[in-house]
Parts: structure tokens; sequence; C-alpha cells
């Protein structure tokens, strides 16, 4: 039943994201990775919306995404880059250790099978000093918030959209995979679609510690 809810998200969500692209979401991704370079891995790429903002300074592109719709119009969004997508889950990166020196995830921590072993991944893919590069929506810090986003999660807002979740502390799950949190950013972006509209995120780069 998982698996069929997040093919059907699929089907829909690329015509979704384009018109959040269109009110700010779009411009917030080129900067976010305006000052990337080198080698970079980008996790759950869904059907590829952050391929265009890429500088020429990133000089090899690896992609991963785990749906096959998504990853479909990913591959043709690639085409003609110095990009390449593959099959594969956050959660075991089809990509050698100590390779990249910056991994990319946007609006995907939330949807993670294991967010603690996603990180561990990214932790493990990155270079000493490499950057986990993010514009995450994150949990409340308002505890009686956080316990009715978990409780939203349940019955309906992970379900409705590909495992999603308002509720989860990225923050903390990054520190303890080993990443300095504090150089990111914590903004509220209304143009969003409610409840991500009202929730908190965090944008910017999270350093490997170690």
């Amino acid at each position: 039943m998982a698996r069929r809810r997040r093919r059907l998200f699929a089907r829909w969500y690329p015509g979704f994201a384009a018109a959040l692209e269109d009110h700010g979401l779009g411009e917030r991704r080129a900067r976010l990775l305006a000052g990337l370079s080198g080698r970079v891995l980008e996790v759950g790429c869904g059907h590829g919306v952050n391929f265009p903002h890429y500088p020429d300074a990133v000089t090899e592109l690896v992609a991963v995404e785990p749906e096959a719709h998504l990853r479909a119009l990913a591959r043709a969004e690639a085409a003609g880059r110095n990009a390449v997508v593959l099959d594969g889950q956050a959660e075991a990166l089809p990509v050698e250790s100590g390779s990249f020196d910056a991994v990319v995830a946007t609006l995907v921590l939330c949807s993670v099978e294991d967010q603690d072993r996603a990180l561990a991944e990214i932790h493990r893919v990155l270079r000493p000093g490499g950057a986990l590069v993010c514009l995450e929506h994150v949990a409340s810090a308002n505890r009686a918030v956080r316990s009715g986003e978990r409780a939203f999660d349940a019955v309906f807002w992970s379900h409705a959209f590909g495992g999603c979740h308002t509720g989860r502390d990225t923050g903390a799950a990054m520190r303890r995979a080993g990443f300095d949190t504090s150089d990111l950013a914590e903004g509220r972006f209304p143009d969003l679609p409610f409840p991500l509209s009202v929730s908190p995120h965090l944008i910017g780069a999270a350093t490997k510690a170690d």
C-alpha cells in the first residue's frame, strides 16, 4: 500500500511542484546551490527540479532517486548536463565513501524511511570537511505543536504526500550523525502550502564534523 501511494504521489507531484517553483521556491533553490563546486551528490532528486540551478563550478553531479517515474523525468532533465541519475535510496547510497565535496537534500529528509540511516550514509560519502547543503522543513520547537504534527503525519499527511513528515527533528538527527549545524539558518516560507507554510525550515550547509 505504501509503495502504491508513493507511485500515485509521483504522478501528480511534478505539476504541483511547478507552481511552488514559480512562487519563490525556485529562487531559494538557486541561492542555496549557487556556491557549490566540485563533485556533488543529490539525494532524492525527484524529477530533477534542482538541476537547472547547479552552477558551472559543479564538475560532476550524481543524483539518486528511488521512485521509477520521477527517476525517468530526472534523467530526461539531466540530458545534456554533466549529470547521472541512479536508482537508489538514501539509506543505502550506491556510491563510494568519502568521494563527494557536497551532498544536496532539498525537501527530502522529511520523507526518507529511516532518517538516521540516511544521514549516516550522507556522512559516509562526504569527504572530510564536506557539506550537506539542505532546505528542509522540520518540527516545531513547541512540544504541544510537535505532538500535533506527529499525530497529523500519522493519520493523513505522510500517507497523502509520499511519506513526508512535518514532525521530524532533522537538526538533531544531523548532529547525531556527526554534522556541525551551526551555519544552518531557520526561517518560514509563507508562500508554501499549509502545513509547510507554518513549519520552520532549516536552510544552508551542515559540515561533516569529523
